[in-house]
C-alpha cells in the first residue's frame, strides 16, 4: 500500500486506537481494488460480500425506490468506509456504489472482517460507533424531510457537500464535484423544478454561481443563514457607494 493509502486508513474511525502493528495487519488482510469512472463496485440488492475503505477519487452512494426514482444517498471521499451492511449475515446492498472517477478501494471479505473483529475487539466497536452515528445521520435526514422548509434542505445539503469537497477558488468555494440540480433534488426530497427557482434566486442575490454540474459559493455565510433559519445580513455595499 502507498503511503497516502496508509495515511487514510489511519484516519479512519473504523481504525480509531488500532496499534499501528494491529493496523498493519488489518490492512494486510484486505484486497486493494480499482474502480474505472462510471463503473459500479456493487449495486443494489447485490449480496453484500465485502466491506471497502476509499483510497482515493470519490464515489457516489444512491438508491433506486420502488416507484424508479433514483436518489443520491452519500457523496464519498478518501478515508470513508462504505458497505457496512456487510456486517449483517446475510444481507444485500441497499444502494449503489458508482464511482465519480477512478477510485481506489480496499475490500474485506465477509469472513475476513468477522474474524479480525473476534481478534481486535476495538475494531468491533468502532463498527458499532459507526453505524450509530450513520443512524443518527438518517434520523436528522428524515426530520429535515418532514419538519424543514425545502430551502434550509437545499442549504443544507450543498453546505454539506461544501465541507466534504468544498475547494477555495476566486470567488468562492467550489464544491469540487459533479453536482447537478437532478442530484440536490434527489438529495433533498424536492422537485427538480423547486431546487432550479431556489437556487435561480440564490444567484441573483449573489449567494452561488451555478452552471452544468457546478456549483460555486460565493456567500458560505449567506447559506448557513438560510440553513439555520437566522435573519438574513444586510447587503454588501457595491463599488463606489460610500457613506451619504
Amino acid at each position: 500500500m502507498t503511503a497516502a493509502g496508509v495515511v487514510s486508513a489511519q484516519q479512519t474511525p473504523l481504525f480509531h486506537q488500532l496499534s499501528a502493528a494491529q493496523l498493519r495487519e488489518v490492512l494486510q488482510a484486505a484486497q486493494p481494488r480499482k474502480a474505472p469512472r462510471d463503473s459500479f463496485l456493487f449495486q443494489q440488492g447485490d449480496p453484500a460480500a465485502a466491506i471497502y475503505l476509499l483510497l482515493a477519487g470519490r464515489m457516489r452512494i444512491h438508491q433506486v425506490t420502488p416507484d424508479g426514482q433514483q436518489v443520491l444517498l452519500r457523496v464519498l471521499i478518501p478515508g470513508e468506509m462504505f458497505g457496512g451492511v456487510t456486517l449483517l449475515k446475510d444481507a444485500l446492498y441497499p444502494a449503489s456504489a458508482r464511482a465519480v472517477e477512478e477510485c481506489t478501494v480496499l475490500g474485506w471479505e465477509v469472513e475476513t472482517m468477522a474474524r479480525l473483529m473476534e481478534q481486535y475487539p476495538r475494531l468491533a466497536l468502532n463498527a458499532l460507533r459507526l453505524l450509530a452515528a450513520r443512524m443518527e445521520t438518517l434520523q436528522d435526514s428524515y426530520r429535515e424531510l418532514a419538519t424543514e422548509r425545502v430551502e434550509r434542505r437545499v442549504a443544507r445539503a450543498l453546505l454539506r457537500l461544501t465541507r466534504q469537497t468544498g475547494r477555495r477558488v476566486e470567488g468562492g468555494v467550489l464544491i469540487d464535484f459533479p453536482l447537478s440540480r437532478e442530484d440536490l433534488a434527489e438529495m433533498t426530497g424536492a422537485t427538480l423544478y423547486t431546487v432550479s427557482r431556489i437556487l435561480s434566486g440564490w444567484e441573483r442575490q449573489g449567494l452561488i454561481e451555478s452552471g452544468r454540474q457546478r456549483v460555486l459559493i460565493r456567500r458560505p455565510h449567506g447559506l448557513v443563514a438560510i440553513a439555520e433559519d437566522l435573519p438574513p445580513s444586510p447587503p454588501a455595499k457595491q463599488p463606489g457607494q460610500g457613506a451619504g
